[in-house]
């Protein structure tokens, strides 16, 4: 089967990256480190690509949400504020995507992942320190909320471990366990990718078949996130969140 010049070896390839990447972002949260590069790799140009990935990866950030819908339980009034953040986020950043040069925010992508990994390193120390200056704090705060809001321009934008920016961010801003965290992390990355996709459907490119494959693709990754995901104790699901990161900083330096 042929999708609009698309081999059956590049498509089986896009499809079964979009299960790793719908996998990743679900537990985790980087997973267009896997889709964009293969993308490129096929000839795609980068805009294109990134659009097109955006908008398939939108699937696996629904089926990831239904996984975690045990760990979302009674955080609907932190989501509420910290959702329209990543949605005026999401917008704002894919417009700079169709407006500035690819090279603007990719040449500091890497220092904004290495950032993210070292603040989930230090991120149970840091909590004591704060928690003994003040109570701790069970919704964000304004400082949480213009992180969010941040780090959901960088995903209109990019996308590349979008999910470890927000663990980083609200990990610091929210005492909670990081599993629940992890929850809200899914539902904040998902609408970022879901208005950013909106808005490339509208104003900019899509290549349809790609788009299909990697929705087929992490529809299914982020079901196997999410049961994955959840059977991590704490510990080794900080361990995963900072190998990955790692690799992702590797990865956009080389």
């Amino acid at each position: 089967m042929y999708f609009r010049g698309l081999s059956p070896l590049h498509a089986v390839a896009i499809l079964l990256a979009g299960v790793i990447a719908g996998t990743i972002n679900t537990v985790v949260g980087s997973g267009t480190l896997f889709t964009f590069p293969i993308l490129l790799a096929f000839g795609y140009a980068p805009v294109v690509a990134n659009v097109s990935n955006t908008v398939g990866l939108v699937p696996g950030s629904v089926a990831g949400v239904v996984g975690y819908r045990q760990e979302l339980a009674g955080q609907r009034r932190r989501t509420i504020p910290l959702a329209a953040a990543s949605v005026l986020g999401g917008v704002a950043g894919a417009a700079l995507l169709l407006i500035l040069p690819a090279s603007a925010f990719r040449a500091i992508v890497p220092a904004f992942i290495a950032l993210a990994v070292v603040l989930i390193l230090a991120q149970p120390a840091l909590a004591r320190r704060l928690a003994r200056r003040r109570p701790p704090r069970r919704h964000a705060g304004p400082w949480t909320w213009t992180g969010v809001l941040a780090s959901g321009m960088y995903g209109g934008y990019f996308g590349a471990a979008q999910g470890i920016l927000l663990l980083a961010i609200l990990g610091l801003g929210i005492d909670d366990e990081l599993q629940r965290i992890n929850a809200l992390k899914v539902v904040l990355a998902g609408l970022v990718n879901l208005v950013a996709g909106i808005v490339f459907i509208a104003v900019a490119h899509v290549d349809w078949a790609v788009a299909g494959l990697i929705a087929a693709g992490s529809a299914t990754g982020g079901v196997i996130g999410a049961r994955a995901g959840r059977r991590l104790s704490e510990r080794w699901l900080r361990a995963l969140i900072v190998a990955v990161g790692t690799v992702a900083v590797i990865r956009l330096l080389t």
